[in-house]
């Protein structure tokens, strides 16, 4: 064998494969995405990532990935012609040529090593951009307009949104590439092989019937058979694997549920009816891992038996022609070889159908999440008007989902330095209406008029973000220069000088302070902030009275111009607050002044 021929030959081989694979890819990858759901939802995900519009360097980066892989058959099919040279000087006893044939598997060795290393480097490259990418694609569109919050307002609404930003997201990428490869490659090398083995084939005759290179045909078919038995067998294996990541998703939430949870589960003495709760999630995924191990038994006990028949098959075929002496050992050898090379990648589909039923799994949550989100941007926005030094509602009428009027056509403005108290009875939309203001709730029409930024909301149960307490009494905004100071004296301000020396400490805050120290938390970031407006959602509820009383009157003399609204039960709120808001429910409302009563 001429192999500095062979190398020239190989070049030009690898060129053509690499022209001819881009061109089928493109072609058949448009069809795919125009005709079938899945890949569809492959381009929702991958669309912007892949788009030149955007950056060359992906689809280049994929094209010197695809060109080493395109490599790496033909270095396959240089082994396959090594094998034949190799094994004919054996049969010959030509010493010198078993010699130079070593030599000749050393330099093949030594590219299939380098191939093998660079193309690992570049692939885990190119899947890690591709992570990062899609990874920030989805977090902005859970993040932006607040759809991780009003997503819950959907009729049904994703399950699991963190999984799927982070298992899912990996899997994806990984998979995609995987797959793509796995089937360009093993298109590419099922027809360079079935070239050899056409060479390679004789006449076979069954039942008084010859086929002239019947052993090409024969493979064909044996495959041909084979896979649409194992996709009959596999199907069951996408829903399987849809619900295996559901079940798991939702297990996880739980535990992590009673870790958020623990003291109020503690007190309770729940731990009987948690347990039961996480067994039984835990059961539903003992409950499809079974299905999935029986499933999966089935489709691998099938392909294995596919895959041991297929060993001695060209032996059996080629065993007459070689005792006759019409072929080498060489020949016979790679005969073989061919055909097991070929046989595994015309079972490529075969062996993936378990990988692509994981695959079409998290297709299937990704697609989803990327569609809740869209949904959830599409709900209605209440109309909110930006002006700085304005706090109003206008002829603002509130709804539920089901349509039942909270509160109809409301009108009130909110001057420097005034305050209104929200109260009414337990569901009448005092905090719905704070959603409104917030331009959360999509129920509600009219115009609220806040200003756009230096705006303050305060819930019952203040969130409190990882990090040192310094971080968490200044979120949302960045710590100052002078930060330090600033937050020690306002933490003694709200009775909390115990945890002066506490402040660059990073712990779980939540779970250390009461709920009355973290509402008083809440107040201390309210006097870092200085906002032009603050709503608070009964945020003194785990204060005593005089705590309370202490909180308003700091709030009043630290900042005089604050334009505040609150909503709270207690009557002793009614000194802190120049007007009531007193909703009564079906939409009817009473607004007043409460200066007589904060005079008395």
């Amino acid at each position: 064998m001429n192999w500095g021929q062979e190398l020239q030959d190989s070049a030009l081989w690898i060129l053509q494969a690499l022209v001819i694979s881009s061109v089928m890819l493109g072609l058949v990858g448009f069809i795919l995405v125009k005709t079938t759901k899945w890949a569809g939802q492959f381009w929702l995900l991958a669309g912007d990532y892949f788009n030149p519009r955007n950056s060359l360097r992906p689809l280049l980066t994929f094209g010197v990935i695809l060109f080493l892989s395109l490599f790496g058959v033909r270095v396959s099919v240089l082994f396959s012609n090594w094998y034949n040279t190799m094994y004919t000087a054996l049969q010959e006893l030509n010493e010198d040529g078993f010699w130079i044939q070593m030599g000749v598997f050393a330099i093949l060795a030594a590219i299939h090593i380098s191939r093998v290393l660079v193309s690992y480097y570049l692939q885990q490259s190119f899947t890690i951009r591709w992570r990062e990418s899609l990874n920030e694609s989805l977090l902005s569109q859970w993040l932006e307009k607040s759809s991780y919050y009003r997503s819950h307002y959907l009729e049904t609404p994703a399950d699991n949104p963190d999984q799927r930003i982070q298992q899912d997201v990996s899997s994806f990428v990984t998979t995609s590439l995987t797959l793509l490869l796995g089937l360009v490659s093993s298109l590419v090398s099922a027809v360079a092989f079935t070239i050899i083995l056409w060479g390679l084939s004789g006449d076979l005759t069954v039942l008084g019937f010859t086929l002239s290179k019947g052993m090409v045909f024969a493979l064909f078919i044996y495959i041909l058979i084979a896979t649409v038995f194992a996709f009959k067998i596999g199907r069951p294996l996408i829903r399987l694997s849809f619900l295996d990541e559901r079940f798991n998703a939702d297990y996880r939430y739980s535990l992590v549920r009673v870790r958020e949870y623990a003291e109020s589960i503690a007190f309770y003495k729940g731990e009987a009816i948690e347990g039961q709760k996480l067994r039984n999630r835990f059961a539903r995924v003992i409950g499809n891992v079974w299905a999935i191990v029986f499933r999966s038994v089935k489709l691998q006990g099938f392909n294995l038996l596919v895959s041991q028949t297929a060993v001695i098959f060209p032996f059996i075929i080629q065993a007459k022609r070689f005792f006759s002496q019409q072929i080498t050992l060489g020949a016979m050898i790679q005969t073989a070889q061919a055909f097991g090379t070929l046989h595994d990648n015309l079972s490529f589909f075969r062996d993936a159908y378990d990988t692509f039923a994981g695959y079409r799994a998290v297709l299937d949550r990704l697609s989803g999440f990327v569609q809740n989100s869209r949904a959830a941007d599409k709900l209605p926005v209440p109309e909110v008007k930006s002006e700085q030094d304005t706090v109003a509602l206008r002829n603002v009428s509130i709804t539920t989902p089901a349509g039942k009027c909270l509160v109809k056509d409301l009108s009130f403005a909110v001057e420097p330095g005034h305050s209104l108290l929200l109260q009414g009875p337990s569901g009448s939309g005092k905090t719905t209406i704070l959603r409104t203001i917030a331009g959360l709730w999509p129920y509600s029409k009219g115009q609220v008029v806040r200003p756009d930024n230096k705006v303050l909301f305060l819930s019952q149960k203040p969130y409190l973000p990882e990090g040192s307490l310094l971080d968490v009494l200044y979120y949302p905004n960045e710590v100052p220069e002078d930060g330090h100071e600033q937050a020690r004296k306002v933490l003694q301000d709200v009775n909390l000088g115990h945890l002066l020396n506490r402040l660059d400490e990073v712990v779980s805050w939540t779970n250390i302070l009461s709920l009355g120290e973290q509402q008083r938390i809440a107040f201390g970031r309210l006097l870092l902030a200085k906002p032009v407006a603050a709503f608070i959602d009964e945020a003194t509820s785990a204060m005593d009275e005089g705590l309370e009383d202490a909180m308003y009157r700091l709030i009043a003399e630290r900042l005089p111009e604050l334009r505040l609204i609150s909503v709270g039960h207690r009557s002793t709120l009614y000194a802190h607050h120049t007007h009531l808001l007193y909703l009564r429910g079906e939409g009817i409302w009473d607004f007043k002044p409460l200066q007589v009563e904060a005079t008395a």
